[in-house]
């Protein structure tokens, strides 16, 4: 294959959907999906496209097999959260291509992923290659809002659209590199959420005669201590899974300093030793601790009076295993009974089995494209579609094929100045057609 001319196509494919905003809310994701349909439709590809509720798109298409073995499903999602394009160093939506690199919202959560597996759907389609298995690419929307009017919609109305036995979904880290040891990351499980609003009260009262029982005081006093006090560490399996197998790539002093994220008494002098950027330090630690990070903070509703009441949203992510009381009761151990937790509602956390052909497939292939490299099961701090899709008995993988370029292009998710350099969106395009072709190609 020329894969020259596939890096300028997959490029251009996510210059394009960078182009349509799909902040979310409102998401607005039709255009970018019917986008998609077309090009599908140019190579042959007939997609079925179905709305949610207007504005609100979601695609599926598939690529029929012989049937003998049951379908592989390519999952991704268009919208992506807001940009505060002041703060970024190039427009967020215009997909501009500079020195080999593409600038935008998406770039790395998930459009680059949506691109690389388009351009794989329409390499397989473009080269008939026989399949065992149908593979389904389906594109949502409203992941970054819960996937109510995206994935968890096609579950609901749509089942059979996309039922399968395996998917390949966005991940959490993509590569790491320890003491020159090059990882590459399979997610196999998937943190849950438990979100949770902090409430303060207090009495109100005129801005001109102050006083301590200001509402904004036990919630402030409660913010300090949730910042700064780490939630007990937790060795799930996938966790330990993760961290063992990254120990066992290397030697000496970093083989004791991942060991030693395992338990209490070393965790944070071993992470703090680690030759690692800031954001996978962050993600290591993330997999191994429940986490409540305040993001939305709301207090009154004029400046010269008292709040009574005040209040702080907190994102709280939970691992495998941890229910809505355990939480609550970690939670009580860092906050006293001067505020309130009321929590909305609990996702579970996930967890696949990496003892499986699909995972098999995909560490050949990294092994072949990425010599000397490894692929390691993970846990994805975050949360993703996989929590609806995993409802129809799907085994979902997060993997998305991207080498390590540097602490600069690391850790760019929901951040300013998102991006991602076109080899990389080529070495994805190969890496995930091999994965695809091997796995769902007759032999």
């Amino acid at each position: 294959m020329n894969w020259d001319s596939i890096r300028g196509q997959v490029t251009t494919i996510l210059q394009d959907l960078i182009r349509f905003d799909t902040t979310n809310p409102p998401g607005n994701e039709t255009p970018c999906i019917e986008h998609i349909a077309a090009i599908l439709r140019r190579d042959g590809i007939e997609p079925i496209v179905l709305e949610s509720a207007p504005g609100r798109g979601n695609l599926v298409a598939r690529l029929k097999g012989d049937g003998s073995l049951p379908p592989l499903l390519l999952m991704g999602h268009v919208d992506v959260v807001p940009a505060e394009a002041d703060k970024w160093e190039r427009p967020p939506f215009t997909g501009d291509l500079v020195d080999g690199v593409v600038w935008g919202r998406g770039a790395t959560d998930m459009k680059n992923m949506v691109a690389v597996e388009l351009m794989t759907f329409l390499l397989i389609h473009r080269n008939q290659v026989p399949l065992k298995r149908d593979v389904i690419l389906m594109a949502n929307a409203d992941e970054e809002v819960g996937g109510r009017m995206g994935a968890g919609w096609m579950v609901s109305n749509h089942p059979d659209l996309i039922r399968a036995e395996y998917a390949i979904n966005e991940g959490g880290a993509t590569s790491i590199v320890i003491d020159s040891q090059v990882f590459y990351i399979c997610s196999t499980a998937e943190k849950g959420s438990a979100r949770f609003t902090l409430r303060g009260r207090g009495e109100p009262g005129h801005g001109s005669q102050p006083h301590t029982k200001n509402a904004i005081l036990p919630l402030s006093k409660a913010l300090v201590k949730l910042i700064e006090t780490p939630l007990p560490l937790h060795v799930t399996r996938s966790a330990r899974a993760h961290i063992e197998a990254l120990a066992r790539g290397v030697d000496g002093a970093n083989r004791a300093r991942l060991l030693g994220l395992l338990e209490p008494a070393t965790h944070a002098e071993s992470l703090a030793a680690l030759p690692l950027p800031p954001p996978m330090k962050r993600r290591l630690s993330a997999a191994l601790h429940n986490t409540a990070t305040p993001t939305i903070l709301r207090a009154g509703n004029k400046v010269n009076v008292i709040p009574a009441e005040a209040e702080c949203q907190v994102d709280c992510r939970i691992l495998p295993g941890v229910t809505l009381e355990s939480i609550e009761q970690e939670l009580r151990a860092v906050l006293d009974n001067t505020v309130e937790i009321e929590f909305g509602p609990v996702y579970p956390a996930l967890e696949s089995d990496p003892d499986s052909p699909l995972f098999d497939t995909i560490r050949q292939v990294v092994a072949e494209q990425a010599q000397g490299a490894r692929l390691v099961p993970g846990i994805i701090t975050g949360g993703t579609d996989a929590k609806s899709v995993t409802k129809l008995g799907v085994k979902v993988y997060g993997f998305v094929p991207m080498r390590y370029e540097g602490p600069r292009m690391t850790g760019l998710a929901h951040s300013h100045n998102e991006r991602v350099s076109a080899a990389n969106l080529e070495f994805g395009t190969r890496v995930l057609y091999d994965v695809v072709t091997r796995f769902c190609g007759k032999a």
